[in-house]
């Protein structure tokens, strides 16, 4: 029996959400609704030019992949994470509040630099706009990856986002190669429409000759297979993956299960905040598939986690909304 249900390799990032207006998107020149990569002084003013708001602010260890895996361990399942962060009081912050919700971090020797840090501006129409400076998640390299925890895992989850760059696209590569050996399920998600388009062959090579899961929205998928209906885009993605997600926001979600595609209903909810609505749905879906539920029933139970998340201001739920969430399904 495995000791890990889920594996997860990506960036480590410290979090800092605050609430926006348009106009401060728009006085400081940022591009609303995307993931923008940014240097230390760009982020350095911009969080200089939040100080004046007096918006809710969260912080929390963050980045994509990390999101889901805190979230795979909040609800239950055995978890690893491997990411690189340096030895500051960010770095100190981010092992800290990961190890809090469950999840086994590797035990590498950080080095001198300074950890990611992502500035997560929500609008009140409840549009995520990020700014990252990726930091030490930057220099990710294979001594971060514990193979001997990898190798003994039921799944490998990675974030797209690692691609952006060839040293950590090698890196990925190499993991994704290494599980696939050792008889461990693979599972990636596209992250973003902007990694999408612009690292679409890196993605290519880390998914090699098809990995088990892929997760994906509508926007990443068509652009990821360059087609224009999530139709197509569903038959095209069974060249790179035996099942997939396409989530669809309000929409719902599309699954292929390896035989046939289910169009699964969103949930009503108010949202504020779709920060981590993604993330969250990768982890609840994920551990549904590990609790020996289908493609369809994982995508209801996972719609379900995501319209918590967006209800509320930040990227995690309560532990009593798990207790709920599980309840409600039968877990």
């Amino acid at each position: 029996m495995a000791k890990y249900n889920i594996y997860g390799i990506g960036a480590a990032i410290v979090d800092t959400e605050v609430v926006v207006n348009d106009k401060f998107l728009k006085d400081n020149n940022v591009e609303k609704g995307v993931m923008t990569l940014v240097d230390e002084e760009r982020q350095d003013e911009l969080m200089n030019s939040i100080t004046s708001q007096t918006s809710p602010v969260s912080r929390s260890c963050g980045g994509s992949a990390c999101n889901t895996i805190v979230a795979t361990s909040k609800l239950g399942l055995k978890a690893f994470y491997s990411a690189k962060v340096a030895d500051d009081k960010d770095g100190d912050f981010f092992i800290k509040d990961l190890k809090s919700t469950g999840v086994d971090f590797h035990n590498v020797q950080s080095e001198k630099g300074i950890t990611g840090k992502c500035l997560a501006m929500i609008t009140p129409d409840a549009e995520r706009t990020m700014n990252t400076y990726l930091g030490a998640s930057l220099n990710l390299t294979t001594q971060e990856i514990d193979k001997k925890s990898l190798a003994n895992s039921e799944w490998l989850y990675m974030e797209g986002y690692l691609v952006s760059d060839q040293n950590r696209t090698d890196v990925a590569i190499e993991a994704m190669n290494f599980a696939k050996q050792n008889n461990v399920k693979t599972s990636l998600s596209l992250s973003d429409p902007l990694i999408v388009k612009l690292f679409s062959e890196n993605l290519k090579s880390v998914i090699g000759d098809g990995i088990d899961l892929l997760f994906c929205n509508s926007d990443e998928a068509r652009r990821f297979t360059n087609t224009h209906t999530i139709e197509a885009a569903a038959q095209s993605l069974k060249q790179y993956a035996k099942t997939f997600v396409i989530t669809r926001g309000p929409g719902g979600s599309l699954t292929y299960d390896g035989q046939d595609i289910s169009y699964n209903k969103g949930v009503n909810t108010n949202a504020i905040d779709t920060n981590g609505a993604g993330d969250m749905f990768a982890g609840a879906f994920l551990y549904a598939l590990v609790n020996g539920r289908g493609c369809s029933w994982a995508a209801q139970f996972a719609n379900n986690a995501s319209s918590i998340v967006v209800s509320a201001f930040g990227p995690r739920i309560k532990d009593i909304e798990y207790i709920s969430l599980k309840s409600k399904f039968g877990f």
